[in-house]
C-alpha cells in the first residue's frame, strides 16, 4: 500500500512539474525588457481604480508573473529607463481586464511606449455593477481622461514621458470609449430603437439587467463625452454601439484613426458598428479587415489557463501569428503620427 501511495506522489509530482513548465512556456516575453507594475488611480470621489503600467527598463525580467489570467515575463517595479517616452492608454471591453491587451501592451513597451490600462470600475471581468446605470458609458470616457491625467501628473515616471506623444487603444466598448475621448458624440438614444429593430449581443446585455439606455425617455443628447485634446492618434477594434454615431456622431474627430475589423464578427456585427464608423470617418481612418477573425480573436492569444468562450477561433484561423502582424501595424501607425517632435 505505501508503495502505491510512493508512486501516486511521484506521478502527482512529475505532472505538477510538467504543467508548470508549459505554463512557464506560453508566457508572454518580448525581445527588450519590459517592467510592469499595478497601480491604484484616484477618481474624483475619492475611489480608486486599478491599472497595469508597461514600461522600457534595463532591469532583466524575473520569475513570470500572473496578471489575472495571462502570463507574462516582466520585471515588476523595475525603474523606468528613457525620457521623452511616448503613452498608450488601452480601454479594455465589457467584462475585460488590464490583461484582456497583455500583449499589445508588452510590445508597445519593447519599442520604447509606456501603456496604461485601467480596470473599468464595474465594468470589469469580476464587476458588472456599473452596467446597468446612465453613467456607464460616460464613466469610462471619464476614466480614460483620468487616467492621462494620473500618468502625466502624479505616476513615479511621469517625468518621463512626452506629453505631446499620447494615443489611445479601445475594443469593443473600449473603442467607443476611446472614439468618445477623441471627440466622437454618439446619440444613445438610437440604442432603444435599434434594439428593437436589429438586436446584437449588446442589446442583449443591456435586457438583462433592465438598463435605461432602452427607455428613451430618460436619455438626452448632453455633453457627457468630453474629447481628450492631449490624445493625437487612436486605434480602435470592433467598436460596439458603433451605431450610435450616425450620422454626424464622428464629425469633431480631428486625430487619425486605425480601425479593425473581423470579418466574422457576430457580437458587434460588422453592418451595424465597424462600417458605419468607416465609413463616417472616410479619408480620417486606416482600416484593416481581419479574414476568418471573431470578435474575441482581438484578445491577447490564450495561454493554459483562458477560458474556452473567448479563445475559440474559427476553423484555422492563427491568433498568436495575427497579433504579431496587429502590434506591428499599430505600432508603425503610432511611430507614423506621434513621431518625436
Amino acid at each position: 500500500m505505501m508503495k502505491w501511495i510512493v508512486w501516486i506522489m511521484i506521478v502527482v509530482v512529475i505532472l505538477a512539474y510538467g504543467l508548470v513548465h508549459y505554463a512557464m512556456s506560453t508566457a508572454l516575453r518580448t525581445e527588450n525588457p519590459v517592467g510592469f507594475e499595478i497601480i491604484q488611480i484616484p477618481d474624483a470621489d475619492g475611489h480608486a481604480f486599478p491599472a497595469g503600467v508597461w514600461y522600457p527598463t534595463q532591469v532583466q525580467p524575473k520569475p513570470t508573473t500572473m496578471l489575472s489570467i495571462v502570463l507574462m515575463d516582466v520585471a515588476r517595479n523595475a525603474p523606468i529607463s528613457g525620457h521623452a517616452l511616448p503613452l498608450v492608454v488601452i480601454s479594455h471591453g465589457n467584462s475585460g481586464g488590464p490583461a484582456s491587451h497583455a500583449d499589445l501592451a508588452l510590445a508597445l513597451a519593447n519599442d520604447g511606449y509606456i501603456v496604461v490600462a485601467p480596470m473599468h470600475s464595474g465594468d470589469n471581468y469580476a464587476d458588472q455593477s456599473a452596467v446597468d446605470s446612465l453613467s456607464w458609458l460616460s464613466g469610462r470616457t471619464k476614466e480614460l481622461h483620468i487616467t492621462v491625467d494620473y500618468m502625466l501628473k502624479n505616476w513615479r515616471g511621469h517625468d518621463r514621458i512626452n506629453p505631446e506623444r499620447i494615443g489611445a487603444f479601445g475594443f469593443s466598448a473600449g473603442a467607443f470609449t476611446v472614439l468618445t475621448a477623441v471627440g466622437a458624440q454618439p446619440d444613445l438614444r438610437i440604442i432603444a430603437k435599434h434594439c428593437v429593430e436589429s438586436p446584437e449581443l449588446v442589446c442583449d446585455l443591456l435586457r438583462s439587467v433592465n438598463s435605461p439606455y432602452l427607455n428613451t425617455d430618460t436619455l438626452t443628447m448632453g455633453d457627457a463625452f468630453l474629447p481628450d485634446l492631449r490624445i493625437k492618434a487612436a486605434v480602435v477594434a470592433a467598436p460596439g454601439l458603433g451605431f450610435t454615431m450616425v450620422p454626424n456622431g464622428l464629425d469633431n474627430v480631428r486625430v487619425p484613426i486605425q480601425l479593425w475589423g473581423a470579418d466574422n464578427d457576430i457580437n458587434v456585427p460588422y453592418a451595424t458598428n465597424t462600417k458605419l464608423v468607416r465609413e463616417a470617418l472616410g479619408s480620417r481612418v486606416e482600416f484593416h479587415s481581419v479574414p476568418g477573425a471573431a470578435h474575441f480573436s482581438f484578445l491577447t492569444p490564450c495561454g493554459l489557463l483562458a477560458p474556452p468562450e473567448i479563445c475559440s477561433d474559427q476553423g484555422q484561423f492563427d491568433r498568436k501569428a495575427f497579433h504579431k502582424n496587429m502590434n506591428a501595424s499599430i505600432i508603425a501607425f503610432f511611430e507614423k503620427i506621434m513621431k518625436n517632435p
